[in-house]
């Protein structure tokens, strides 16, 4: 195994997950395509720039493309949560949090007018990309949303949670609703609080500053402040780590691709690695 090529571990957990060839024509071994994907990422260099021991790069490009547009990639780490979850391994301790990606001034000019946004923004850094994601207790992605780096992170709640859909093995809905969901203080406000109660989800959120201020001031009318478990709390920085381990992938530190679609399928492919 070359650096960073896929481990023994993950072409084990990849393998299985891939999908048939299709009659026609051999295609290239999955290995080593995959292993010039990951590579590619890994790096961040360009695709034209991935060594020739992988085969043509503009093989590689079409098969991650392909794969990206018929969601091979997300149908894949669906199949991963799922065998976690039948065996017990997935604790559903979820941890909600975003962070911001500057994308290169490659990634700018896309095409515009399309279905997708391609979840771009603009702030005081430049360009820049959000990614919004909830793991579960230990750090593994169980889904995640893209867009422009200048959204607020309380807005892409519920779209995240409701993103969140662990398949089961055998006959069965999906699993969709966690235990218990922490988050920051981004994250505090009465709208979350009552989706989440509406679900009978409990949750631990701080308050922020100037809510415990409001409702001081406003004495008993203020009412109750919501229950806040400093040591469930503490438990939160999994989160943190899971981006720490995805921004490992210079590809996804910054954000080199044109399209959301592309981009999206490199961070859901690094997510499925996390789960060997």
């Amino acid at each position: 195994m070359r650096r960073h090529e896929l481990s023994d571990a993950e072409w084990e957990l990849v393998q299985p997950l891939l999908p048939r060839p299709v009659l026609g024509r051999p295609r290239l071994d999955d290995r080593t395509v995959l292993n010039g994907i990951v590579w590619k990422f890994r790096t961040g260099v360009a695709w034209r720039d991935v060594p020739e021991r992988y085969g043509s790069w503009a093989s590689l490009h079409t098969r991650f493309r392909r794969w990206a547009s018929d969601g091979t990639f997300e149908r894949m780490l669906r199949a991963a949560q799922a065998q976690a979850d039948e065996a017990g391994d997935i604790e559903w301790l979820v941890s909600v949090d975003s962070t911001v990606v500057r994308a290169h001034q490659h990634a700018a000019g896309a095409r515009k007018g399309g279905l997708q946004s391609p979840a771009i923004g603009r702030s005081r850094g430049g360009l820049t990309s959000k990614i919004h994601l909830a793991c579960d207790g230990s750090g593994r992605p169980l889904a995640f949303v893209l867009t422009g780096g200048n959204t607020n992170d309380c807005t892409q709640f519920t779209a995240v949670m409701d993103a969140i859909r662990v398949p089961r093995i055998g006959p069965g809905r999906p699993r969709t609703r966690p235990d218990h969901v922490l988050g920051d203080k981004g994250y505090s406000s009465k709208a979350i609080r009552t989706w989440l109660r509406c679900r009978g989800i409990s949750h631990t959120i701080p308050e922020r500053k100037d809510q415990i201020a409001n409702r001081a001031r406003r004495g008993s009318l203020g009412g109750r402040p919501p229950a806040f478990a400093r040591d469930v709390y503490k438990r939160r920085n999994v989160v943190e780590r899971c981006f720490n381990r995805l921004k490992q992938w210079r590809g996804i530190a910054t954000r080199y691709d044109k399209t959301a679609q592309s981009y999206q399928a490199a961070v859901t492919l690094a997510s499925l690695l996390m789960w060997a």
